[in-house]
């Protein structure tokens, strides 16, 4: 029987003194959240890739403080004992430190996070520094920042070169002096990730970044095949949900048409006695 403990920015923090590795995936319902954590992840990811795989738009841009809101509130009533971290939208954190704060706070307040996430790195340490201050744990998010996908020309892998390579390590650095409780590193060399993932304090989690940081997140439709319009190659599937899944709905689809659901033990029954009272 597992034992259940409630996960926190300690455990995070335990976690890189111990090297022990962390687990996180996205969820962005009751339903999904109560399975991710009943199976033992340590974190759960209310992440504004919700746009693309729930809301079906082309990117992050936008999601709106709302939808991250009601999003965050379900999730947060189906997890018990993972670490519930929400993300901070575009143009919610971006405008003023004031705005970063307000908006954090109301993803705490309303939506029962228990820390959010920013992208960005040095030109967001005001915002991280002032959020951590208002008692609000923050992870940050440095290498492709998919709300910057305008500004990269697309999605790209980071840090290629050693100028951004060396911008990337100062980077993280910035934002564990800002007060990040963690870092997630994604789409940049493994190679670079190692090397950030030793340079800093913090625990890295890495999504495209190689088995060298402390800890991973995957959102969980691309790992059990949910999502189809793209699957990047740092995906691996666990599971093909999907097609699972239409193969199902198109077998209940065929027994309603023919009339072979519902069958007898799917219904009430009803004395003929009472039924003859009907006529």
């Amino acid at each position: 029987m597992r034992i259940r403990v409630k996960k926190s920015v300690l455990t995070f923090r335990n976690a890189k003194q111990k090297n022990k590795r962390l687990t996180m995936l996205t969820a962005y319902d009751y339903s999904t959240a109560k399975l991710i954590d009943a199976a033992g992840i340590d974190s759960v990811l209310v992440g504004d890739s919700l746009g693309m795989v729930m809301l079906g738009y082309e990117d992050t841009l936008s999601v709106t403080m709302e939808d991250m809101i009601h999003h965050t509130k379900a999730v947060a009533r189906g997890v018990k004992d993972a670490l519930v971290v929400s993300d901070l939208p575009f143009m919610s954190y971006q405008t003023s430190v004031y705005d970063a704060v307000s908006n954090a706070g109301r993803l705490i307040k309303e939506g029962r996070a228990q820390a959010v996430k920013l992208e960005g790195g040095l030109e967001v340490c005001p915002q991280i520094k002032a959020i951590v201050e208002a008692s609000i744990p923050v992870m940050a998010h440095l290498g492709l920042t998919p709300q910057s996908v305008n500004a990269f020309g697309g999605f790209k892998v980071q840090g290629k070169d050693e100028e951004a390579a060396r911008s990337l390590i100062e980077q993280a650095k910035a934002v564990e002096a800002a007060g990040a409780f963690a870092v997630v590193l994604e789409c940049i060399p493994a190679k670079l990730a190692d090397l950030i993932t030793k340079s800093i304090s913090i625990p890295t989690i890495g999504i495209g970044a190689g088995n060298g940081c402390d800890g991973q997140v995957l959102v969980y439709q691309d790992m059990l095949g949910l999502y189809s319009d793209f699957t990047p190659k740092f995906v691996k599937r666990y599971a093909e949900i999907g097609p699972q899944m239409q193969t199902a709905i198109e077998g209940y689809i065929s027994e309603v048409k023919s009339g072979a659901f519902p069958a007898a033990e799917h219904t009430f029954a009803l004395s003929d006695a009472v039924i003859e009272k009907l006529y």
